[in-house]
Order: structure tokens, then C-alpha cells, then sequence
């Protein structure tokens, strides 16, 4: 919050004296109007559960001179009431996973979550800008992922540096408001407002609350090494808990092909957020992921395929709170994180076409991946007990002539257990055999 109230205090003066020198002001008033449909479709006699909402986001930019604006955003989620979520399935007495992620999953009673999610001044010197104060800042590791009502968002001050092929960057956060959540909350504090899994012990784990960290520090480094091969570099530092190293190299082999690696590796940092074995987050030394893509782009699409591997050394571990994990292996309403000797093959197809006499296109995105997970019952290696799967999505957006503001997206999910699951409902609930739906109707303006 000091951010904040340094912002309250710094913004008057810079437009007092920017009146002093009669210089034009400009104001620009921007939003988003949502409104979301969610329904998940469980196993057998395991409870259904659906959800409404509506709300959005109001933003107010203002240029008090060419080099800086000042921004504000205020984001809303209202529950239309069409199921009460605060009630568990009778089986497993657990709540929905998905639906209740639209409003305020630590509060389902508050049916109208309001949130100041920005407020941060952006000041640009040539090719350098920096910012200042809550904002939305977008990486591999922690990103808005706005699949819900409210995405995640930071506070603290970052900075980015452009030329050409060129980027630099550098994050330095104190605070986090996770999505589906209503305030902004310290490092440490963020981390376990979602559901916590098992220990190493196959124990309820107990580092919500428990977790101390002050600061994340992010640096950055995109730049081409020779012609048509680019590389990304991350590094995030988690104060007191765990660093993750990332590169992602890109080999532009033609037109048409294109051929992408990456390499996360994780490492403990102090005491992995506690002193206490029983209460810490990262509790292991290291963890490796590995993958690798090719993509094939023709004049009737683009096909994606891409395999995944989380080494055996450890749990490939990253907040859920703090976005989604931009991995090759992702697909929309599930995680490889949370998991080591992990295996995945996805296969994406990406198309755009016209209906209706070109007055509607649509662009459809099919994604159909096949995960290997470790045994359910091996808490060291599966954190959340998930079994193996088959993950199928079909996300469509929509683009009407017409109506240019308005973007509505259909995404259907199945995903189907494999192999043999012991026979318990925790094993199946809100994770496979299950059929679910997103209906999004966004409106820009």
C-alpha cells in the first residue's frame, strides 16, 4: 500500500505544476463490460455446479504531458445468483473449482467484489519507460490470466527498454492481488489463498499464512542471436522462497515451420518460505522442466504440437495465485504445476474463417493433449492427487462486422480419466470425467 499513498501524494503536485505552465490536458475514459457463464458437469452423482456473473472493468488514463500518464482502473465482478456456491458436493464436501473462481473464492458470500486493481503513473524517456504503482504486467510465470471476471494484478515498479529486436526488463514487486480474490495481498500472504494440495507427506498442506516473502524481482532479456533465431530469458526471484530460471529459444526454419524450446529450472531460496518442514511452500531443492514445439502455419491454419517434461528431481511449483504458466503443455482450466516426472503431448490447431456472408468471423482454436501424471497416491511427485488424462478444448471467438466492440468467446472442455484411478470420488471431482462450459460476452469500450 505505500505505493499507493505515494502516488495519492505525488499526482496532485505534477498536475499543479503542470497547470502552472498551461499545458493541455488529456483524458481518456476506457473499459471492459463482462459478462461470464460458467458450468461444469461432473461424474455421476457428483455435484453440477453453474455460475453468472457480471461486471467488468472502468479505466481513466491522463496525459498531463507527452512523457506521462497517469492511469486508474477500478474492476467489478457482481454474482447474478444462479447457484449458491457456498454449498459443498455431498460426496466429497468440496466446493466447485472453476465457478466459484468468477467472484471472490475467499468470500462467497460478497456478490459484488470491487477492486482499485490499477493506479500507476507511466513515465517514457526515449526508448525507456518506467511505471510506477498497481498495474497489469504480463510474463511467463505471473500474468493477468484473465479466464475469470478480475485478472491478477501487481503492484511495484517496472521497467522496460525497446530497440528494434530488443527488449529489457526490469519488475520489482511488493504486493499481489490474485484473481478471484478482492484486495491486494504481500508476497508471502498471496501464495495459498487457492487451494493448497498435499505435502510431501500426503498431509493438507499448512503454508497459507505461513509463508513469508517481501519481494519478487524480475529481469527479462528478448534479442535475436543471428538472423530468425530469437531468444527469451526470465529470471524470477521470489524473496526467501524459490528462483526460477527460464529460457525459450525460437528458430524460424521457414515460412512455414517454426521451432521452439524451452527450459524452466527452479531452485530453493532461503528457507522456501518457513523455517518449519510442516508449514513451507517449496520444499525441495530443485525442479526441471523441458519442452519443445514445432508449429507448421499453412493457408489453412496453424498446427502447434508440442511434448512437456517435468523431471523426477522435483515439483515443477508455481502460485497459482499469480497467474497462468505460460508452458507449451498449457490448455485452458488445468495445470502441469504441482507435479515432477510429468509427461504431456498437445496438439493445438488454430483457424480463422467467414460466416454469414463475411458479416461474422470466426477464429477457433482446437487443443486435444495427452498427460502422464505420477501415481495419485505419490504425494512426493503429485501434489494435487491428479490422475492421468486426455484434455480436449475448443475455444471460439467471435467477431462480428457489425457490432466491432462487442467479442463474445464459446469454450467447451472435456477432459476424460486414463488408466486406472482408484475407485474415490476426490480422484474424479472437478478434475476428469467431466464436461464444462464458458460463455463470455465481452464488450470494449
Amino acid at each position: 500500500m505505500r505505493l499507493v499513498y505515494i502516488l495519492f501524494v505525488i499526482l496532485p503536485l505534477i498536475s499543479v505544476g503542470q497547470d502552472s505552465v498551461d499545458v493541455k490536458k488529456k483524458g481518456t475514459l476506457s473499459g471492459q463490460w463482462r459478462t461470464y457463464y460458467m458450468m461444469t458437469s461432473n461424474k455421476d452423482d457428483l455435484k453440477n455446479f453453474n455460475a453468472l456473473a457480471t461486471g467488468g472493468k472502468l479505466k481513466y488514463q491522463y496525459t498531463p504531458f507527452d512523457n506521462l500518464e497517469i492511469g486508474a482502473a477500478i474492476y467489478n465482478s457482481t454474482n447474478l445468483g444462479l447457484q449458491d456456491l457456498s454449498i459443498p458436493d455431498a460426496t466429497t464436501d468440496r466446493l466447485s473449482r472453476y465457478e466459484e473462481g468468477l467472484f471472490d473464492r475467499l468470500d462467497l458470500e460478497n456478490d459484488a467484489v470491487f477492486l482499485l486493481g490499477e493506479l500507476y503513473a507511466n513515465y517514457t524517456l526515449k526508448k525507456h519507460t518506467f511505471t510506477l504503482g498497481r498495474m497489469k504486467v504480463n510474463t511467463p510465470l505471473i500474468n493477468p490470466e484473465d479466464g475469470r471476471m478480475i485478472p491478477t494484478l501487481v503492484q511495484g515498479l517496472w521497467y522496460n527498454y525497446k530497440k528494434r529486436k530488443t527488449v529489457l526488463q526490469l519488475g520489482i514487486l511488493n504486493e499481489i492481488a490474485p484473481r478471484s480474490t478482492g484486495k491486494f495481498y504481500g508476497i508471502g500472504e498471496s501464495i495459498g489463498t487457492y487451494p493448497v494440495g498435499r505435502n510431501k507427506y500426503g498431509n493438507a498442506s499448512q503454508y497459507t499464512d505461513n509463508t513469508k516473502s517481501d519481494y519478487i524481482i524480475l529481469a527479462n532479456a528478448d534479442f535475436e542471436i543471428i538472423e530468425n533465431l530469437n531468444v527469451k530469458i526470465w529470471n524470477q526471484y521470489v524473496e526467501n522462497i524459490f528462483n526460477s530460471f527460464y529460457v525459450k529459444p525460437s528458430l524460424k526454419i521457414s515460412e512455414s515451420i517454426q521451432l521452439e524450446g524451452e527450459w524452466l529450472h527452479q531452485n530453493k531460496v532461503g528457507d522456501g518460505g518457513s523455517s518449519l518442514d510442516s508449514l513451507r511452500y517449496f520444499n525441495q531443492n530443485t525442479a526441471d522442466v523441458l519442452g519443445l514445439k514445432i508449429a507448421y502455419k499453412s493457408k489453412v491454419g496453424l498446427m502447434t504440437l508440442a511434448y512437456e517434461r517435468i523431471l523426477p528431481n522435483g515439483q515443477f511449483l508455481s502460485p497459482r495465485e499469480w497467474g497462468r504458466e505460460d508452458l507449451f503443455s498449457f490448455q485452458k482450466r488445468e495445470r502441469s504445476e504441482g507435479t515432477a516426472d510429468n509427461h504431456a503431448l498437445v496438439l493445438n490447431y488454430k483457424n480463422e474463417f467467414n460466416v454469414l456472408k463475411e458479416n461474422l468471423n470466426l477464429t477457433s482454436i482446437l487443443s486435444i493433449g495427452k498427460h502422464w501424471k505420477p501415481e495419485v497416491t505419490d504425494a512426493t511427485l503429485n501434489k494435487y492427487a491428479m490422475p492421468d488424462y486426455t484434455h480436449i478444448n475448443l475455444d471460439i471467438f467471435f467477431n462480428i462486422k457489425k457490432l466491432k466492440r462487442l467479442k463474445p468467446e464459446l469454450l467447451l472442455i472435456s477432459k476424460l480419466g486414463n488408466g486406472d484411478i482408484p475407485d474415490n470420488p476426490n480422484f474424479y471431482f472437478n478434475k476428469v470425467d467431466l464436461f464444462h462450459v464458458d460463455v463470455i460476452l465481452n464488450y470494449n469500450f
